[in-house]
């Protein structure tokens, strides 16, 4: 990961951060498979997600030190930034009317690929950013309410009212009543 061997050069040229290092490739190793998974979940294919997961810890590794000493939970921050960096990416594509990218060719893993076409996969990822973050959290990752609002930066009431929205959307577009 491009952050750890940041911290890394920077520990070995006496930066004397060698044990910001340590922790922060210790929460990349146990954190990464949910982060990729919610990643992917955000952006809806296994590639934008390894690109999203990728930038935020890239920007949380420069910073490890100041985002331990905050005492929150540096895996309710790395959920927000990347919720944060998912919407603001998504308002940047949507204000540039991009035409729609070609897919990359790379591997992809088959219980991923399979779930991209999968009428509840393409229902969720119709739903905007805000929404889909909330419902994955909630419902895939199995975050309280107050977990949600605590990685999200948002309200208790926002995350009731966002995954009321969200549900609603996904009974219409699935047909269940």
């Amino acid at each position: 990961m491009t952050a750890v061997l940041q911290l890394e050069s920077a520990a070995e040229s006496g930066g004397g951060r060698a044990e910001a290092v340590g922790d922060f490739a210790e929460f990349v190793r146990v954190s990464m498979p949910g982060l990729l998974r919610y990643g992917h979940a955000l952006t809806g294919n296994p590639h934008d997600a390894a690109d999203l997961v990728q930038s935020v810890l890239e920007k949380v590794g420069s910073r490890w030190a100041a985002v331990q000493s905050k005492g929150d939970d540096p895996l309710a921050y790395v959920r927000r930034a990347m919720a944060n960096t998912h919407i603001s990416i998504w308002r940047r594509r949507r204000r540039e009317n991009l035409v729609a990218d070609i897919p990359d060719s790379g591997a992809v893993a088959p219980e991923l690929s399979r779930l991209e076409n999968e009428p509840l996969w393409q229902a969720l990822r119709s739903l905007p950013p805000r929404q889909r973050a909330v419902v994955v959290l909630r419902y895939y990752e199995n975050l309280s309410e107050a977990e949600i609002a605590d990685a999200l930066g948002i309200s208790c009431g926002t995350v009731k009212s966002q995954s009321s929205k969200a549900m609603a959307s996904l009974r219409t577009r699935l047909g269940k009543d």
